[in-house]
């Protein structure tokens, strides 16, 4: 099929401010497609007009019926950054679209504030979760973050407040490359009662305060970043884990026995796109995996309470498994290997002999390696100190054949 869509980016500056190119195809149009918002700036044209569904994930149903005929989608900035076209990419075709981009709320914030973009990390919090922003708060960090709406202002300040980053300075910037452009600057720790507009964008200069949280993104954060009871892999064996994981963008692990979350959450934080399941049956530690996503930037972590392996078949294939408990339960390995994707990779941790034992007869059937960790922590023994050993950890590292 020849190319029926066009999707335009609009800015603040309204009809006026699109090229030539962008004001023909919206000539030529028999159908435009945006929201009330966009819609409002177009002058009188010929197309017939639609507003976007409420919910936004109604849009197939208001897209389908137009295929075919010449139509513009209107969307905010660049809708190639956080915008519509990867919505529509699940189901209409490149090949059918063209696409006319307008300057991004990042670029323009940007340019404000006189921060180059490779300096900065950028995302959005439009239609996700706050916590999203915890794996980003690093000292001297510069973010730019796309809002939901005035209400993420002080839910961001607080997380940084939270977070021990106090000082932090936060720049609202509302409305940008309109008439109604406004830019507030304060600190996390004293955000302003005015009313902020719903169209927004933060930028935030992350600056620690006297007793930060600082978490890495690597693999190893401290065992006392979680909320725990004891039952979690310990940070120098869950940084050997992730690194036998080898996450990579867009992958999704299982983490059966996920106890509280840990190695599923460190999975997340790792890598662009990283999904995660947690399978746990223990109630009191489906509560902790809740907690410990939200304080730690995973809130996408999809959580399943109940046995293994009777939970895993509905799930979705995985590339990677980790399974911290349970190893030698009847179908628990059989279930994940079964349903791990070619090339995938497994790692299983055991701390006792039965669970040596089945490790070394999987070892055996499947191939792969493995490596005993042993680790000793400074310990005080009266006026003296030694190095105290932890109990061992048998680590099996398996890839399925492509």
């Amino acid at each position: 099929m020849s190319k029926w869509l066009t999707i335009i980016g609009m800015g603040e500056d309204g009809y006026e401010g699109l090229s030539a190119n962008a004001k023909l195809k919206l000539a030529d149009a028999e159908a435009i497609v945006g929201s009330t918002r966009l819609l409002g700036f177009l002058p009188t044209l010929k197309a017939e007009r639609h507003e976007w569904p409420q919910p936004f994930a109604l849009v197939l149903d208001r897209i389908e019926p137009l295929k075919g005929r010449q139509t513009v989608i209107l969307a905010t900035g660049d809708p190639m950054n956080y915008g519509v076209a990867r919505k529509l990419f699940e189901f209409i075709p490149f090949s059918e679209m063209d696409i006319i981009p307008s300057l991004s709320a990042f670029s323009l914030a940007a340019a404000r504030m006189g921060w180059p973009l490779p300096d900065c990390d950028t995302l959005t919090l439009h239609g996700r979760d706050a916590a999203n922003i915890e794996a980003f708060i690093q000292p001297k960090a510069k973010l730019i973050v796309l809002t939901a709406d005035a209400y993420t202002i002080p839910e961001v300040a607080r997380r940084l407040v939270a977070r021990g980053f106090e000082k932090s300075s936060v720049t609202v910037l509302e409305n940008m490359g309109g008439k109604r452009e406004v830019i507030t600057g304060f600190i996390a720790g004293a955000v302003p009662t005015k009313t902020f507009s719903d169209l927004n964008t933060l930028a935030l200069e992350c600056v620690t305060g006297a007793k930060p949280l600082i978490w890495s993104r690597l693999a190893g954060l401290p065992d006392e970043a979680f909320i725990h009871d004891g039952q979690l892999t310990k940070r120098e064996v869950r940084a050997a884990t992730l690194a036998a994981l080898t996450p990579a963008p867009d992958q999704l692990l299982w983490d059966i026995g996920a106890g509280c979350g840990s190695v599923a959450i460190e999975w997340m934080r790792s890598t662009r796109g990283c999904g995660a399941i947690a399978f746990e049956v223990n109630s009191e530690r489906l509560n902790m995996i809740a907690q410990n996503a939200d304080r730690l930037g995973t809130p996408r972590l999809k959580i399943v309470a109940g046995h293994a392996p009777e939970t895993l078949s509905a799930s979705p294939q995985p590339d990677a498994v980790f399974i911290g408990g349970g190893v030698g339960v009847t179908g628990v390995f059989e279930t994940a290997w079964e349903h791990l994707k070619p090339g995938g990779r497994l790692v299983a941790n055991v701390v006792t002999i039965e669970g040596e034992m089945h490790l070394y007869d999987l070892q055996e059937k499947h191939g792969g390696d493995l490596v005993r960790l042993e680790i000793s922590h400074l310990t005080p023994i009266g006026p003296y100190r030694a190095l105290k050993p932890r109990m061992a950890v048998i680590q099996w590292r398996a890839q399925k054949s492509w």
